[in-house]
């Protein structure tokens, strides 16, 4: 699958999003944030973070944005909203929300492998309205909800 991509001038001079393995799942997202530029996130802190991309993701297809599993075991740094969505619709920047859940302060600079981002088909749907519970058909679950099937 080819996805059109435009850097935006924050974002020029940093490399496009690249599989770091052959069979990586994702591509890594870098901070565009301003050059000599160090931002902060205090622990408990969240903030918005730039790529300086905008995309077209095709039709039927949605663009996951993910936590670095090495800043969240070493830093405690995360995706707040994760997994993160990007609609084939939307032409605005991609960014990150990233919080830091870890003891200490942690310094973000131009060019950080942030998140990663993975393309991934999506099916629509419409709902059909059920007359009553039953209709909808019995499981060997049922409505048992959080912590029914264990720890």
């Amino acid at each position: 699958m080819r996805i059109p991509v435009h850097q935006l001038p924050h974002g020029q001079g940093l490399d496009l999003p690249t599989a770091a393995t052959p069979h990586a799942a994702g591509m890594d997202l870098r901070a565009a944030l301003p050059d000599g530029e160090t931002w902060t996130l205090a622990p408990g802190q969240r903030r918005l973070v730039p790529t300086g991309l905008v995309m077209a993701l095709p039709p039927g297809f949605e663009g996951q944005v993910r936590p670095r599993s090495g800043l969240a075991l070493k830093h405690g740094l995360t995706v707040l909203n994760a997994p993160g969505t990007i609609d084939a619709d939307y032409r605005g920047e991609v960014q990150v929300l990233l919080i830091n859940h870890g003891e200490a302060p942690f310094d973000l600079r131009r060019g950080e492998r942030i998140a990663q981002l993975l393309v991934a088909p999506v099916e629509s749907w419409t709902w059909i309205p059920e007359a009553s519970v039953e209709a909808l058909g019995d499981t060997a679950r049922g409505s048992g909800g959080y912590g029914s099937t264990g720890r």
